[in-house]
């Protein structure tokens, strides 16, 4: 008998999951592979941070496991299931499936020497990239754009927002600290999502880090993703790809959550 690894899928989690993957193809022949088997061995890559080929043997083979990690990245399936599950929390939380209020910001990451782009963050001292995120009050993240360590923080939100693939017909209020502060971006934001651009202040007499309110709960989702060893740096060659880490550790904590709320 396989001994199971922790970050495998329960049944009640696979339950959850097995119905957001994609159906097989009417063409050829059905796939053989065990796909619940495929995402204990991309969860075991996100939470240890081996390199593919050191995926242990008792997983399906490592070309297998990159193999539909890769298909899934490049046709959205898992940003998909992101924002299904993160749906699910929200509405066994007693709220809307949608939020109207979302926090944003930015986290500096080192790269290692296999990225395909990086940059240097002047303010940080950081050379690699920089992960933008956006989350509810829950600290579900609702959107992830990685980008170059030297692109401002105005220009990554754009992107980000830009590349936004679901509506957000609830949304009435972004909130973000004041290096993403311009009229410019206000005023796009207004036009385009029709939604305030808040940025948070502090007084002045306020030294030192100080908790501000509701925009914590970005921070805390960073805590989250640190706690992965795949996202401790950013090991990956396309951006998109550590954009699909960032969704994977959150799904594989959001199952968690949902099972233990359901037991």
């Amino acid at each position: 008998m396989r001994q199971p690894y922790n970050t495998d899928l329960s049944s009640k989690e696979w339950e959850i999951i097995a119905l957001m993957m994609p159906k097989p193809s009417k063409l050829g022949r059905p796939p053989k592979i065990d796909f619940r088997a495929v995402l204990n061995g991309i969860f075991y890559i996100t939470k240890n941070g081996c390199t593919w080929q050191n995926l242990p043997h008792d997983f399906p083979p490592y070309s297998t496991v990159y193999f539909y990690f890769q298909r899934w990245t490049r046709t959205g399936v898992i940003a998909k299931i992101n924002r299904q599950i993160s749906e699910q929390v929200r509405l066994a939380n007693g709220r809307e499936a949608t939020p109207s209020l979302l926090s944003l910001d930015s986290q500096s990451i080192k790269t290692m020497d296999s990225a395909g782009s990086r940059g240097i963050d002047g303010g940080k001292k950081v050379n690699g990239r920089k992960r933008f995120i956006m989350v509810d009050i829950l600290g579900l993240v609702f959107g992830a754009m990685v980008c170059p360590a030297n692109i401002g923080e105005r220009a990554g939100a754009l992107r980000l927002l830009e590349s936004l693939k679901y509506p957000l017909s609830r949304l009435q209020k972004i909130l973000v600290d004041k290096g993403f502060s311009g009229e410019d971006i206000t005023q796009w934001v207004k036009d385009n999502f029709d939604c305030i651009w808040e940025v948070s202040t502090r007084a002045e007499e306020q030294k030192g880090f100080v908790v501000e309110s509701k925009r914590w709960v970005v921070e805390r989702t960073f805590a989250w993703i640190g706690k992965y060893r795949r996202l401790s740096k950013d090991y990956e060659f396309y951006e998109i790809t550590s954009e699909s880490f960032i969704y994977l550790a959150l799904i594989r904590k959001m199952l968690r959550n949902l099972t233990a709320v359901n037991s």
